[in-house]
């Protein structure tokens, strides 16, 4: 990773105002990723550095919601892994976790069902999102929930994304670890980048506060 992507320990503690030992009980609760603490040699020995955007967005999100969550919450929150959850139609008309356009157009696609689990509730989120952009046509957004239902039980407990890559007019959704750079013939043209996880951060915020 390069320098200018990191961001020390001592400038964390400054720009956040978050203390030494809140950073690491954070860590041990599993609210920051071991992955993150990246540890480079320096002239005093060793200094820990982190990657500068995601860490300074995830203690933001830890102050915002502290008071509301507990830490074991906000470790379920940003784990990847599934929660479990059972919405019946009716619940999940009457909740405000999905719109009933996003609900319709899901159902009209794979069918009515009595209930609905989280994989099921993020789909219709996801599927939404990207057709309601100007850059992913409603048969890429389907072709994405088909290459997610192969996958998706695999990628628990991963930090991964999909990548929608188009060439000639053609679609094609590639599941990669978030973050990886994705090298193409000049012909092909990156369109879209959905990362996974955030979107599944978001819907476990919605429904906890939905409870």
């Amino acid at each position: 990773m390069e320098e200018n992507n990191l961001i020390s320990k001592k400038e964390i503690l400054e720009q956040t105002g978050i203390s030494y030992g809140q950073l690491y009980r954070w860590k041990r609760k599993s609210l920051i990723p071991e992955a993150w603490f990246i540890k480079k040699a320096s002239f005093t020995g060793q200094e820990t550095y982190f990657p500068r955007e995601k860490i300074l967005e995830r203690i933001h999100k830890i102050i915002d919601m502290k008071e509301d969550l507990s830490l074991d919450d906000l470790a379920e929150m940003f784990s990847p892994a599934l929660i479990k959850v059972d919405y019946s139609s009716e619940e999940l008309e009457q909740s405000n976790i999905v719109t009933k356009a996003g609900r319709t157009l899901y159902e009209n696609i794979k069918g009515k069902k009595e209930t609905y689990e989280f994989k099921d509730i993020l789909f219709i989120t996801l599927l939404e999102k990207l057709v309601s952009t100007d850059k992913v046509t409603l048969e890429e957004g389907i072709s994405l929930l088909e290459v997610l239902e192969k996958c998706y039980d695999k990628q628990q407990d991963k930090t991964w994304e999909a990548v929608l890559l188009r060439k000639y007019g053609m679609g094609l959704w590639i599941v990669t670890p978030a973050g990886t750079e994705l090298y193409t013939d000049t012909t092909a043209k990156l369109v879209y980048r959905l990362k996974v996880n955030k979107e599944i951060e978001e819907l476990k915020v919605k429904l906890q506060k939905n409870d």
